[in-house]
């Protein structure tokens, strides 16, 4: 039997501190915990974010059937158990658990969810993650027949099974992510009323979400997983400008900021006024193209993003705007991740070489002139490091390959968001990524399969996919790792976005705040932190 257990499966470290949560050193308070948050893109439904503002505070009201360690490895949280005989159909049984109402949380609490979420005509941002399942095709058509997934079936109230389209032995490790967490059933009356009031399953319940100001969550009493708050609640503080938030913990005013502001980044570590943090990281920043943007379609445009690729010196950028702090990416994932390599063929394409740059910008010019477009690079402006980091990758690109290429800022990240998810940028725009669960693939698939929920720039090669689906049924991790090299190189010749690097964690806390530490994603673990 497979079995996905406490102490089975194990990932390389990439966070700070200890692997369990009850040995944070420090007895529970009384004491609220500010922290700095953006607002949330949506309702705080699972299924419908896959974004940080929302996401942070999902992870906190929610519990899937899997939690993740500090360091990335897992333990069964709702689930008592995760087992298959052959990797394909997989048998889940449950623990007792309620959510916040003191409602059961039950089998078909689980399989309703990911139904939903999977459904095309919800229009879920998560829905690709269901992708696996039996019978997603059919739910995912434009005007589905079926409402349900065929690989779902409840047996009882404490059990039910999932049937993949292929055998796939990894596959517990992503049941952790939000897009699998359960639902009551009251959600479904009112979906998005349920999203500005939900009742969830993990260490916090929300009290009240002020918009545009603040997200009040205290502690859930019917909880009792690895996860138990160690404070008195988390106050998540709406802020569009992160200069402001590093002011407000140096003043005492803000407790904890996942983030340090571009101004900070050379002094922070030397600032006593702040307990600055540090740890390696995850999350990869980079940039998409989108798919229809003009002149870069067809062979002249693939041509112009590898110019363009070449024309970054990104090794100059992580020098002199980030101190350190940011390391020049060589793939599209991230090195914390199990079987991560820099030996992708073609990756060269992410090194600075102007003359090549303007050599393959040249020959696109041959097959379709550029004329007097303007190449706009797209940010919100509310995150550390985005203003500053496309001020600069335009002037670099003007300077190597002499077109005209400027900054298009959003205010906030939410704003951002939308003219993102709809295609309406016209530009070049940003797209870090910070992984939903431990793998390579996550990097891959959701950012660059075809239909894929973040997949915003709208990229398709059947080849890609296909490899993806190869790493998916691999049945050793040497052959999934190579797998993904492969999926990989496909990316580095078609260049649908620009991999620009690896950024560790770094975030502030104010004095007299104790327990701060960042988890494998390069977010301060919430429950721990006391005061």
């Amino acid at each position: 039997m497979a079995l996905l257990a406490a102490i089975g499966l194990t990932l390389s470290a990439c966070g700070g501190g200890g692997d369990d949560d009850s040995d944070s050193g420090s007895s529970s308070t009384d004491a609220v915990i500010t922290a700095r948050t953006t607002e949330p893109q949506n309702p705080l439904v699972p299924q419908a974010t896959n974004e940080v503002g929302g996401g942070n505070v999902i992870d906190l009201l929610y519990a899937g059937l899997i939690t993740y360690k500090d360091d990335g490895s897992q333990e069964l949280e709702v689930a008592d158990s995760i087992t298959s005989d052959d990797n394909q159909l997989w048998t889940v049984k449950l623990k007792d658990w309620t959510f916040s109402d003191g409602t059961p949380v039950t089998a078909k609490s689980f399989v309703d969810a990911w139904n939903y979420g999977a459904l095309s005509t919800n229009a879920q941002n998560a829905s690709y993650f269901y992708y696996p399942i039996k019978g997603y095709e059919a739910v995912q058509e434009e005007n589905p027949t079926v409402k349900t997934m065929e690989g779902l079936k409840v047996v009882d109230d404490k059990t039910f099974t999932i049937e993949l389209n292929q055998p796939e032995s990894d596959f517990p490790l992503r049941l952790g992510y939000s897009a699998y967490y359960p639902l009551p059933e009251s959600a479904f009356a009112d979906i998005k009323a349920y999203g500005e009031a939900p009742v969830g399953n993990g260490p916090y319940k929300l009290d009240a979400w002020e918009h545009n100001k603040e997200l009040r969550l205290v502690p859930n009493e019917e909880y009792d997983g690895a996860r138990k708050a160690q404070n008195g609640g988390v106050t998540f503080v709406v802020y569009t400008d992160t200069d402001a938030a590093y002011t407000d913990v140096q003043a005492g005013n803000l407790d904890v900021l996942d983030t340090v502001p571009d101004s900070a980044l050379q002094t922070f570590q030397d600032d006593d006024s702040v307990q600055a943090i540090t740890a390696p990281g995850s999350v990869l920043g980079a940039f998409q193209f989108p798919s229809d943007l003009p002149g870069f379609t067809g062979e002249a445009g693939k041509l112009r993003r590898q110019a363009l690729s070449m024309a970054l010196n990104r090794e100059e950028l992580t020098e002199k705007l980030f101190f350190g702090t940011r390391t020049p990416a060589s793939d599209f994932s991230a090195p914390p991740m199990p079987g991560w390599t820099d030996e992708i063929p073609g990756n060269e394409v992410l090194e600075f070489n102007a003359d090549e740059a303007k050599k393959r910008w040249a020959e696109a010019e041959a097959i379709e002139p550029w004329g007097n477009k303007k190449l706009l690079i797209a940010t919100n402006t509310d995150g550390a490091g985005n203003k500053a980091s496309v001020d600069a990758m335009s002037n670099q690109i003007k300077n190597a390959l002499g077109i005209d290429a400027e900054p298009k800022y959003y205010a906030t990240f939410d704003e951002f968001l939308d003219d993102r998810d709809n295609n309406k940028t016209g530009a070049l725009f940003r797209a870090g990524w910070q992984p939903d669960y431990p793998s390579i693939s996550n990097y891959l698939g959701p950012i660059y399969g075809t239909g894929a929920a973040s997949n915003d720039g709208n990229y398709s090669n059947p080849e890609f996919d296909a490899a993806l689906a190869k790493a998916a049924g691999a049945t050793s991790d040497e052959d999934r790792y190579q797998d993904f090299v492969d999926a990989q190189a496909i990316l580095m010749e078609d260049m649908p976005g620009l991999p620009m690097w690896y950024t560790d964690g770094t975030g502030a806390a104010a004095t007299g705040v104790e327990n701060v530490k960042f988890n494998w994603q390069g977010v301060p673990i919430y429950q721990n932190i006391t005061k």
